[in-house]
């Protein structure tokens, strides 16, 4: 009778083991499979696209109203309310590069020659100037900060150039 009580234990500890076993790889699977990884990228990409209009919308606003404005000036200058739309302004242009890149639309290379047009316009390159401080807070691994580098070094190399045929200047990153 003990040796009956015996097995019918250990078939019933085998049976909740291998229950909860089952159910830890199934709970597992649900969160860390395939389709979840497909699933968080998806929201992360739609959160990425929401984030962005909001950021065009804000910006958008600010350069619409003075009063607004204000609120997010920090160029560490005393700028006029023209002066701060017009760097508001540059500032889109160079968040959507960043956006074109970071979306895979543009490579390194067409990203190189993307920026060397926008700093052909001295708002940008001012804002560029005014916006240092605000590079140097990025996350060194960032994307951004990234791009801010490629951006930095074809900056450098067009106020050092000495030749007026700018689309010559630097050489584009590798892709």
């Amino acid at each position: 009778m003990a040796t009956q009580s015996q097995g019918i234990c250990r078939t019933v500890v085998a049976a909740a083991v291998g229950g909860l076993a089952g159910g830890t790889a199934t709970h597992l699977w649900h969160r860390f499979g395939p389709e979840t990884k497909r699933a968080a990228k998806e929201r992360h990409r739609l959160a990425r696209a929401h984030q962005q209009r909001m950021h065009w919308e804000l910006l958008s606003k600010a350069i619409d109203d003075p009063d607004l404005a204000v609120v997010i000036d920090t160029y560490d200058a005393d700028v006029s309310p023209e002066k701060r739309r017009q760097l508001l302004y540059a500032n889109l242009w160079y968040i959507n590069a960043f956006h074109l890149y970071e979306a895979g639309l543009l490579n390194p290379r067409e990203l190189f020659g993307h920026l060397r047009d926008l700093f052909q316009s001295a708002y940008i390159r001012e804002y560029w100037e005014s916006t240092r401080h605000h590079r140097a807070a990025l996350e060194p691994s960032s994307a951004e900060a990234e791009m801010g580098r490629i951006a930095e070094a074809l900056y450098q190399e067009l106020e050092d150039a000495d030749t007026d045929q700018w689309w010559v200047v630097g050489e584009p990153p590798e892709d």
